[in-house]
């Protein structure tokens, strides 16, 4: 059985213990690798190396780093089967959909950031004729970057390639659900001649190694995306030793669908935002609330567009939901489903766990589930399920819909159907979420901020937010 290894001052190691824990492919639901087992003194470890790498990359001309930054996209390009086919392993997501988005947008973010930095611009000030007022940015030094198990190599990229860019070095952790793309991105790393020491990656449990990795000392920032518990555990360690803070976490998206939509596209498009990747995405779409007119013309087409979805094989080119990522993660939708039930919820479609045959006869498989007859304060509405699980419910006014919206602790994303121009900005000024659709869903320029609202997290991710983020400002004042 393979294993896997820690980057960590330019080799692949063993983590210190020399121990190591299965990583299990959920679709077949058995071990195929093995992944180390990390703590503090790993971390330690990376972070020297970090540590004494960052004078050298730090001052290192930004053309260079791009130079080095576009070699591991284009190897990202190059090996793209391999990692979608890693991914799928990993995960459970359909192959199809990793070859055809996540390693796509992997090597897209680190391009981006490449490129970025060759255009950076600093604010200068004329105070009359008494003196020159400018700001400056320089890298804020060591940054620790955690990734969750969702988009596994998309967003391990999102959060190290600005990290990177700015000139800061890099002590990482992937999640141990699905380490299998961070570890290959390693190996790109070294074959791309990425300098000992910028990147570190230290792969473990996150309560050993991610919370080593924010408490220690030297590292002076710290991105991270994953649950909404999570993030309050690392703000309560982080806080207190004032390094910066970015957590992109939870999410209870609303989908709001108006009668006069464009009514083909607004049902196609709720079933892509609410059963990609198994549900398993901070920006699905998890409570549609569509206008009470059109509410029985939607539920039929939305059903019945939710029963064409085909649970497989993700190796098979067909599927269009693969495995939940973990068994627990499978017992805890299946879980939710349940608790719909209780609430006085009615499963109109799916709901139940997916035995296949062959291969996959003991993976984690869920039906496409669409439940209707809730209130919107229940707690399967209220509540981050993140799987292939829907609820729907009718309103009548606009106010009504914007109530509903608005009423979780969470305030990630959103999505607005209508036709009506007026509404569309109306309404998108009114939903509390960090990011909003009209007419559509996931369509991202990386040039924009990326980032929710509530206990959906705090700080921005993309764009050149991200490059601020990993540096520190300083106003020159120079006196005429």
């Amino acid at each position: 059985m393979q294993k896997l290894l820690n980057y960590i001052n330019g080799e692949l190691v063993n983590p210190v213990t020399g121990n190591f824990f299965e990583n299990i492919n959920p679709a077949e639901g058995k071990p195929y690798s093995l992944v180390p087992d990390s703590g503090a003194a790993d971390v330690a470890l990376a972070t020297e190396a970090a540590t004494r790498a960052f004078a050298a990359w730090s001052t290192t001309p930004a053309k260079n780093r791009s130079v080095i930054l576009l070699k591991i996209a284009a190897l990202i390009e190059r090996d793209l089967d391999q990692l979608a086919l890693a991914e799928s392993t990993d995960q459970g997501k359909p192959v199809a959909l990793a070859k055809a988005l996540d390693i796509p947008r992997a090597a897209a973010n680190i391009r981006f950031y490449a490129t970025a930095i060759l255009h950076e611009s600093a604010h200068t000030h004329f105070t009359d004729n008494d003196a020159i007022n400018y700001t400056q940015h320089t890298p804020v030094g060591v940054v620790g970057c955690i990734s969750p198990w969702n988009l596994p190599l998309y967003l391990f990229t999102w959060k190290i390639a600005p990290a990177l860019a700015a000139g800061c070095t890099v002590v990482a952790k992937p999640s141990e659900i699905t380490p299998m793309t961070a570890y290959l991105f390693s190996r790109l790393c070294v074959e791309a001649g990425l300098p000992a020491g910028v990147l570190n990656i230290v792969h473990g449990y996150g309560a050993k190694a991610g919370q080593a990795i924010v408490e220690h000392a030297e590292i002076k920032a710290i991105s991270f995306t994953g649950g909404t518990a999570t993030g309050k555990i690392i703000a309560a360690t982080a806080g207190p030793m004032f390094k910066k803070l970015s957590l992109e976490l939870g999410g209870k998206n609303p989908n709001i669908i108006f009668a006069d939509c464009d009514f083909e596209k607004a049902v196609s498009t709720s079933i892509q935002s609410s059963f990609a990747n198994q549900g398993e995405i901070c920006l699905c779409g998890s409570r549609i609330f569509v206008e009470r007119s059109l509410y029985q013309k939607f539920i039929e087409a939305f059903t019945t567009q939710t029963k064409a979805l085909v649970v497989g094989d993700p190796l098979n080119e067909k599927t269009n939901l693969g495995a939940i990522a973990s068994e627990a993660h499978l017992n805890k939708v299946l879980s939710y489903i349940e608790l719909a039930k209780k609430e006085g919820g009615t499963i109109i479609q799916g709901g139940k766990q997916v035995k296949l045959s062959g291969r996959c006869a003991t993976g984690y498989f869920i039906e496409p589930t669409v439940i209707t007859g809730l209130s919107h304060t229940c707690r399967t509405n209220q509540e981050e399920i993140f799987g292939p699980v829907v609820t729907i419910m009718p309103f009548d006014t606009e106010e009504e819909a914007l109530v509903y919206a608005n009423s979780t602790p969470y305030g990630l994303a959103a999505t607005i159907w209508t036709e009506n121009l007026k509404r569309a900005h109306r309404v998108a000024a009114e939903v509390k979420s960090g990011i909003i659709w009209v007419n559509c869903w996931l369509f991202r320029d990386l040039r924009t901020p990326f980032g929710g609202m509530k206990q959906s997290g705090v700080g921005r991710e993309g764009g050149f937010e991200a490059l601020r983020f990993f540096t520190d400002e300083k106003n020159v004042c120079v006196k005429l």
